[in-house]
């Protein structure tokens, strides 16, 4: 079994494989090629940690996946990782345990890669003002992800946590990515095209009325539900809600939730991502329109993930391997 660690997994999967997993993903799901159990999430509105794991599977060719982490916000205070969790990945005809990866490292990346998909497929192409809420782990990896394909002419980062925001948007810069403080929340909200949240917020961060026409909302940190970085208002104000998985994001996501148990609200349009990416669905319908991305976190975008990461280890010999135990005779 091959063992990969944070720095393993980070050099295998740069941000372009990133992206082509995800596209990957999604594809498979709205295809009905992939395996996407209901995930087991755990957490409480009085406590701000929370508990998952995903298992998954991409399709026939590729093996199960499972991950299994804990989301601790208060790492963000000492600068660790809100996220981190350990990937397991299974041969796809025997079953055998064939890696054991870091998951942090891999969550953040997909993560920010599947953004990077929904904003392509969603934004304006006009689109020049991008707005990150959150100075994280995440909200870096966005502003990395988003920038890649898109020049845009200014890139505004908020912070609920100001102490967090002027070292991220110093490592940011250092890394090339050009960026600003965003002091004024609602005036940089005003004039955003894009917007995204990535956060640990539990009540919405800003309100319909303030978007300007046509602006794109990304949330990544509203997956469980008693989180909501945004409202049902914003669900409202667009068409159509376009969301990772249907199922999952009903279930679990906390502004869809809100939004369902509003008595005298109208019925939720949603649509899923993989199906706007294929062409079945159209995502946005004018140059005028809110839309709204909902990222509940799938254990499919694990899978095609892990899988490509596997592959990439065993092509390059990346990290290092141990002889699997295997049981020849029979249940002990």
């Amino acid at each position: 079994m091959r063992f990969l660690d944070e720095h393993d997994v980070r050099s295998l999967f740069d941000i372009d494989t990133a992206i082509i997993s995800q596209r990957t993903a999604f594809i498979a799901l709205a295809r009905g090629e992939a395996w996407q159990p209901e995930k087991i999430l755990g957490g409480r509105a009085d406590d701000p940690d929370t508990i998952f794991c995903y298992a998954s599977r991409l399709n026939r060719r590729s093996g199960p996946v499972c991950k299994f982490g804990s989301i601790n916000p208060g790492n963000a205070v000492a600068g660790r990782p809100t996220v981190n969790a350990v990937v397991a990945v299974l041969d796809p005809h025997t079953g055998v345990p064939l890696a054991f990866m870091d998951g942090t490292a891999l969550t953040t990346l997909r993560t920010a890669a599947a953004s990077a998909l929904a904003v392509g497929a969603l934004a304006r192409k006009e689109a020049a003002r991008l707005l990150v809420l959150g100075s994280g782990v995440q909200g870096q990896a966005h502003i990395a992800a988003l920038q890649r394909d898109r020049a845009y002419a200014w890139t505004g980062m908020w912070s609920p946590r100001p102490s967090s925001l002027d070292a991220s948007i110093g490592r940011l810069r250092e890394q090339g990515f050009a960026v600003e403080q965003v002091e004024s929340l609602s005036d940089a909200i005003a004039e955003a095209d894009v917007v995204v949240c990535a956060t640990s917020a539990t009540e919405p961060l800003f309100h319909a009325r303030e978007l300007s026409p046509g602006a794109t909302v990304v949330t990544v940190g509203s997956f469980d539900r008693h989180r909501c970085e945004i409202g049902p208002d914003i669900l409202h104000a667009g068409r159509h809600v376009v969301v990772d998985h249907e199922p999952t994001a009903r279930q679990n996501c906390g502004p869809i939730v809100a939004a369902l148990a509003q008595a005298d609200a109208a019925e939720l349009d949603v649509l899923e991502l993989g199906h706007v990416l294929t062409g079945a669905a159209t995502g946005r319908g004018s140059d005028d329109d809110i839309v709204t991305y909902i990222s509940s976190g799938l254990g499919v975008q694990d899978a095609a993930a892990a899988w490509s990461i596997y592959q990439r280890a065993e092509a390059h010999g990346v990290g290092w391997s141990v002889d699997w135990p295997r049981n020849t005779g029979g249940v002990e």
